[in-house]
């Protein structure tokens, strides 16, 4: 397992932290994802065999926040 903190921007109110947190611990290899409203952070811990940090990134964004 890997852990990685990820920032991310675009956020307006925690209902959007936790919807990142609902659609990221969905993905097939996440184990775990925290995502702070406030802190404008994200942590997920996941499997880097079945899933990326690029990929992790890539669907945050797709949803129309930047994850870094």
């Amino acid at each position: 397992m890997q852990k990685v903190d990820f920032n991310i921007e675009g956020m307006h109110c925690g209902a959007c932290a936790t919807g990142i947190q609902m659609l990221v611990t969905q993905m097939d290899g996440v184990k775990s994802a925290f995502v702070d409203y406030e802190g404008k952070k994200g942590t997920i811990e996941f499997d880097p065999a079945k899933v990326t940090k690029e990929q992790i990134i890539q669907n945050i964004n797709t949803i129309g926040y930047t994850a870094t």
